[in-house]
C-alpha cells in the first residue's frame, strides 16, 4: 500500500510540482523541496476527497425506496447519527449545516483510519492537516454568525450580557475564539500522532495479539477524535447563531 501511495505522490509531483511551487512562492511560502512539494499527506487527503465524492455520487445514483442497497443503508445511518447529534446540540436551524458537518466528520474519520495500514502515516498526525481543518471551521462558524446576526449584532455577541463589563469581555472573547484554532489543531494532531506511535510500537513487537490491540486502539481513537471535532464544530456553530435563531 505504501508503495502505491509513494507512486501516486511521485505522479502528482511530476504533473503539478511546478504550479504548486509557484503558488506557494506567491503566498510567501518556500517549500523545502521545490521539485516535489507534494508529499504523501496531501496525496492521502486527495484520495479521501475524491473517494468521498465518488461514494456520494454512487449512493446518489443508486437511491431506491423499494430496494435500498448497502451503501444507502450506511449513508442513512450516518445521516441519522449526524442529524440526531446536531438537533441535540444546536437545536432549531441545524439543517442547513448538516452537509458541511457530515463532510467534516467523514473526511477526518477516513484520514484517521489510514493509520490502520502498516507503514502509512495518518494524515491528521501531520499538524498542517488539523490546522487547515481548524482554520476552515473557525472561518465557517464566524461567517455564519455574521450572516445570522449581522456584523454589529455579532460583535455584541463578544461583549457579554453586562454592558459595563464589555471592555473586559471583548478582548477575552476574541482571544478565546482564536484559541479555538489552537485547541482544535492540537487535540486532533496530538491524539492521532500518539496513536500512530503506539501502533508502531505494538507492530514492532513479536506477539500477534499486541499489534491487533494497537490497531483496535487506533480505531477507537480515530472514531473518537472525528466525533469530537464534529461535536465542537456543532457547539461553535450553535453559539455563533443561537441569538438569531432564538428570535
Amino acid at each position: 500500500m505504501l508503495a502505491w501511495i509513494n507512486f501516486l505522490t511521485h505522479l502528482l509531483n511530476v504533473w503539478f510540482a511546478a504550479p504548486v511551487t509557484a503558488l506557494l512562492l506567491r503566498l510567501g511560502i518556500h517549500p523545502v523541496h521545490p521539485s516535489h512539494p507534494i508529499d504523501n499527506t496531501l496525496t492521502l487527503e486527495l484520495i479521501v476527497f475524491f473517494g468521498l465524492i465518488l461514494v456520494f455520487l454512487l449512493v446518489r445514483a443508486s437511491l431506491s425506496v423499494e430496494k435500498p442497497g448497502d451503501g444507502q443503508h450506511v449513508a442513512e445511518m450516518v445521516h441519522e447519527f449526524v442529524t440526531g447529534q446536531a438537533e441535540q446540540v444546536m437545536g432549531h436551524g441545524y439543517e442547513k449545516f448538516l452537509p458541511v458537518i457530515t463532510c467534516l466528520l467523514l473526511f477526518i474519520l477516513c484520514c484517521n483510519l489510514f493509520g490502520l495500514l502498516p507503514g502509512v502515516d495518518t494524515p491528521t498526525a501531520n499538524p498542517a492537516v488539523p490546522l487547515g481543518l481548524a482554520i476552515f471551521t473557525f472561518i465557517y462558524y464566524n461567517w455564519h454568525g455574521v450572516r445570522a446576526q449581522g456584523p454589529i449584532g455579532y460583535l455584541k455577541h463578544f461583549m457579554g450580557p453586562v454592558w459595563w463589563l464589555a471592555p473586559l469581555m471583548f478582548p477575552i472573547e476574541i482571544i478565546s475564539h482564536f484559541a479555538r484554532i489552537l485547541s482544535l489543531t492540537v487535540r486532533l494532531f496530538a491524539n492521532m500522532l500518539a496513536s500512530d506511535m503506539i501502533t508502531i510500537i505494538f507492530f514492532s513487537m513479536i506477539p500477534v495479539v499486541l499489534p491487533i490491540a494497537g490497531l483496535g486502539l487506533h480505531l477507537f481513537v480515530a472514531l473518537i477524535q472525528a466525533y469530537i471535532f464534529m461535536l465542537l464544530t456543532m457547539i461553535y456553530l450553535g453559539l455563533a447563531t443561537e441569538h438569531a435563531e432564538s428570535h
